[in-house]
């Protein structure tokens, strides 16, 4: 997918009109890529986060850039990873589907996404990874407007976890366009089947008729050959 990029690299370098914090709930900056943002934004930006009130996790709150290259950041509190059976994938999933509302909302046509919750959350970057790629490749297909997503992987294992989530994504794309032709070619199928049956119907039909026909026209002449000998 063209308007997708996935690299390794610093997010706070990267030029688009918002990146992603991925943030605390007190949305007052952290450890990791939290921090880095704050630090290279600047003080202006802690200033009006301090105004925001806080940011539940799965949901996102939106800020100047200040002295990053984007225009805007926005902040979302990802899931704290707890086994997986307390709603953490919900919550990842919207953190994604809320950050691109925002997007909408603020007419911005490029975002950059650090990988959520899997520094100090602890989320399993082979799971986060897909979760991540389905909501960005959906809201891609969905809005075809929307020029650029950037995914920014801090480390390597980071970086072959979203490649590797993203090939699987790509064969099972294929694989569901593969049993939909084979659908639609079985349906065409089941459709000439029928009329070819149809027509063999017709035709016996016809056949039946015609030879119904000519038995009459016999047993006439034969009728009238006979009444002419009398």
């Amino acid at each position: 997918m063209e308007r997708l990029t996935i690299m390794k690299g610093d997010i706070v370098k990267i030029k688009a009109d918002a990146i992603v914090n991925a943030a605390n709930t007190s949305l007052l900056g952290g450890g990791g890529v939290d921090g880095a943002i704050h630090r290279a934004a600047g003080e202006e930006l802690l200033a009006e986060c301090e105004k925001l009130g806080g940011c539940a996790t799965g949901q996102a709150k939106i800020t100047k850039g200040y002295h990053l290259p984007a225009k805007y950041i926005i902040h979302a509190p990802g899931p704290i990873w707890r086994g997986g059976s307390r709603g953490e994938a919900d919550l990842l999933a919207s953190c994604y589907r809320s950050c691109f509302a925002l997007a909408k909302e603020y007419g911005l046509s490029s975002i950059a996404f650090p990988s959520i919750s899997t520094g100090i959350y602890r989320y399993p970057v082979d799971q986060a990874s897909l979760i991540a790629l389905q909501e960005i490749t959906s809201f891609l297909k969905e809005n075809p407007s929307f020029q650029k997503v950037i995914v920014v992987c801090y480390n390597d294992e980071t970086y072959k976890a979203y490649k590797a989530a993203f090939k699987t994504l790509e064969m099972g794309a294929a694989a569901k366009e593969s049993k939909k032709e084979e659908k639609k070619e079985a349906k065409q199928d089941h459709k000439s089947s029928k009329e070819e049956k149809k027509e063999e119907k017709e035709e016996k039909r016809k056949g039946i008729k015609f030879h119904a026909f000519h038995l009459f026209q016999g047993k006439k002449k034969d009728k009238n050959r006979k009444k002419d000998e009398t």
